[in-house]
């Protein structure tokens, strides 16, 4: 996990990579929970028989799961010591480029884009957040996230 002391160490590493999470691992279990939490159970994400003869030859997770994996990837990719409060501003360009079979692993590696000063001492980021599954030749998917930090 690279390390951050405070909020404006951040603003020269405007273009580079600031850090790799740890990898995750998606299984059945957190399919069906994301399922029952959004409504969304289609076969070919929680119907394990059916979807062996799908077009990805077993489940897979949706892709707005992968995407709400951001909090857990940020919290062991990077840190920045000295902030007290961070906000999800929003979301530029999702992008699902490759699925993700239920028992691969993620993780996500950040590169930042941009840094602006807002109120308070703090500063609006904007982080690419790029997901890779393990053994995949494509990412599992591309998203800018919009974060406030606030010491």
């Amino acid at each position: 996990m690279k390390s951050f002391e405070k909020i404006a160490d951040l603003q020269p590493f405007v273009g580079e990579s600031i850090g790799t999470s740890e990898w995750l691992l998606v299984d059945q279990q957190r399919v069906n929970q994301f399922a029952d939490a959004t409504w969304d159970h289609q076969w070919i994400h929680v119907d394990v028989e059916r979807a062996k003869s799908g077009p990805f030859g077993g489940t897979i997770a949706h892709g707005f799961l992968t995407l709400s994996l951001l909090p857990a990837f940020f919290a062991t990719a990077y840190e920045v010591k000295e902030t007290k409060s961070g906000i999800n501003y929003g979301l530029d360009k999702v992008r699902f480029i490759a699925p993700v079979p239920v028992g691969k692993r993620l993780r996500a590696h950040f590169r930042l884009m941009e840094w602006t000063e807002v109120s308070r001492g703090g500063a609006q980021i904007k982080v690419e957040m790029t997901v890779e599954c393990e053994g995949a030749d494509k990412p599992a998917c591309i998203a800018e996230s919009i974060v406030r930090l606030f010491p």
